[in-house]
């Protein structure tokens, strides 16, 4: 549907219901406030009443939306809300959950029953008992700074301000082009039996756009997305990144690529910029070190850990120069809360995970630690609904800067003789234990002698988790930091969702494995062709005969 006709269609309509519905959220949320202490009250003295060492009570209310853009025509606009409340139980060492939408007084009694209920039916199933460390108790209010409220901003604005967008892809030239963005507020209320009394509020918002060019005569197209990342943030992230000047130089950057030679594979130095590293940060360090990843009680989405804790403290994970630590309170980040949802306090928190490339930590959520002889857990809990446990999950996790703070990417890319200069995430791909990876990128920049000359096209590069690291040379100094991340990190079953930022500096490394895409795709092919060509029989498991048609 076409701009004007769908300002005229739908428009008054949509802003309206949306209005009405965020008006509703913001009465629903003064009222859960006032009537909070009493629910927490009644819940957690139930669940006292019937044996729990340890309860909290949760209330979450959710608010998002999204919009899509393609060329000249809108063809998505998505609201969403939902609002409950959770029991969570420690009773003989075992956890019980309980969740609903209904708040009522007699209901989140009923919850804490049920959870209760649920926890002593799981303690003659334990391996061991669930030990929780004392928390301190507080009572807070925190409020996630931001500029503008994105959900106050009419809808047809945002919708002018992503058209615009791709106004400037069209005239540049690309042949296809799509805008987006995405926004979500969280507002969370916590009470637990150690005495806390916490409410939270923060919003999050995802712009971006990409483009496509072709050529009608080769045949051949190219495709460059955004680089600019989600955060915590409000709608001044949409308003103030250059997105038509990004878009404009997409194009350029997409149509050169398009004409550029094809990689050849081997072994080259790096030098990747934080658009693209923040992504390799979090699939190669960030997921490795979860500890419940680690201890094999997760292994969905690539699987569990090489990262066992026999070697917290023992592997050399990167080089000297290499320091990844943890933080909730990083300035626009992501994952960035004053209290996770155990009610651990971030402020003061932050810890090392690679301490100048030793594996120093794992992350951690509460009744972890103690499963590797630690005190306390570390603020990494986080429950994307109402209904949903706090499981361990990312905090903020970032790459230091080097120690020259006047280390530019320049001098980075001065000192590589051939090699490639990546910006921008793409696609991936790691293995089970979260250690052999590939990844590739947007834009792939040709250095030689130590400058860049020209794009190269169907880059990948190859490494597993620790090789990699350790052949990290060279850091940007603090002015090149900059924070990426990720608006959806999915884990667990059943899925959560995480928002998680990663901060880096543009970073060099030494004889990386590079492959061609392209060239790999066509092998992968021939030898599923070939596969499925041989004889096929089925094996069978007692007798030995019959075999794998895929060795």
């Amino acid at each position: 549907m076409h701009r004007r006709e769908w300002l005229k269609g739908t428009s008054a309509t949509a802003v309206a219901l949306l209005a009405g519905r965020w008006r509703s959220a913001a009465e629903d949320a003064a009222a859960i406030s006032r009537a909070f202490p009493r629910l927490a009250d009644a819940a957690l003295g139930k669940a006292r009443a019937l044996g729990a060492s340890f309860a909290d009570f949760h209330v979450m209310g959710t608010e998002s939306e999204s919009l899509f853009v393609r060329e000249e025509m809108v063809q998505g606009v998505d609201a969403g809300m939902s609002v409950g409340g959770s029991v969570r139980v420690l009773i003989d060492g075992a956890w019980g959950f309980a969740a609903s939408d209904d708040l009522s007084e007699a209901n989140v009694v009923r919850l804490a029953e049920s959870a209760a209920a649920v926890a002593k039916s799981q303690a003659g199933w334990r391996r061991r008992p669930v030990e929780i460390e004392t928390l301190p108790a507080f009572t807070d209010r925190w409020e996630q700074p931001i500029e503008v409220d994105p959900f106050t901003v009419s809808l047809e604005e945002k919708v002018e301000r992503l058209l615009s967008i791709n106004r400037a892809a069209l005239a540049k030239g690309a042949n296809y082009c799509y805008s987006h963005v995405a926004m979500v507020r969280e507002r969370k209320w916590l009470a637990n039996t150690f005495g806390s009394r916490i409410e939270q509020s923060r919003v999050r918002i995802h712009p971006g756009f990409g483009v496509t060019v072709i050529d009608p005569k080769k045949g051949g197209f190219a495709t460059r997305a955004s680089t600019a990342p989600p955060r915590g943030a409000g709608y001044e992230h949409l308003r103030d990144w250059d997105f038509t000047g990004e878009a404009a130089l997409a194009v350029e950057q997409a149509r050169e690529k398009m004409a550029a030679p094809s990689i050849e594979p081997g072994r080259r130095d790096l030098v990747i910029a934080p658009s693209n590293l923040w992504l390799t940060i979090h699939e190669t360090v960030g997921h490795p070190t979860e500890l419940d990843r680690a201890l094999g009680y997760e292994a969905n989405f690539a699987g569990t850990s090489f990262c066992t804790p026999d070697k917290l403290g023992a592997l050399r994970y990167g080089s000297e120069i290499v320091t990844i630590r943890a933080d909730r309170t990083a300035a626009n980040g992501l994952a960035t809360v004053a209290y996770d949802d155990d009610g651990v306090k971030t402020d003061g928190r932050e810890f090392a995970i690679v301490d100048r490339g030793v594996f120093s930590n794992f992350q951690m959520a509460l009744g972890q630690a103690a499963l590797i002889g630690r005190d306390a857990s570390n603020g990494c809990a986080y429950a994307d609904s109402f209904d949903a446990f706090p499981i361990q999950r990312m905090p903020n996790i970032s790459l230091r800067p080097g120690a020259d703070d006047s280390v530019t990417v320049g001098d980075l890319i001065a000192g590589v003789e051939d090699g490639i200069y990546i910006e921008g995430n793409g696609s991936w791909s790691i293995d089970q234990q979260r250690y052999n990876f590939q990844f590739t990128g947007q834009v792939f920049h040709r250095i030689r002698g130590g400058k860049l000359d020209g794009m190269w096209r169907d880059v990948a590069y190859q490494g597993n988790s620790v090789d990699f690291w350790n052949a990290c040379d060279g850091l940007g100094g603090a002015p090149t930091y900059e924070l990426g991340g990720a608006f959806n990190c999915g884990k667990g079953q059943p899925q959560q969702v995480a928002p998680v930022s990663h901060g880096a500096v543009p970073a060099r490394f030494r004889g990386i494995n590079i492959l061609n895409t392209v060239k790999e795709s066509g092998k992968q092919t021939a030898e599923a062709a070939r596969a499925l060509s041989r004889p096929f029989s089925v094996c069978q498991c007692g007798g030995g005969g019959g075999r794998d048609p895929w060795a």
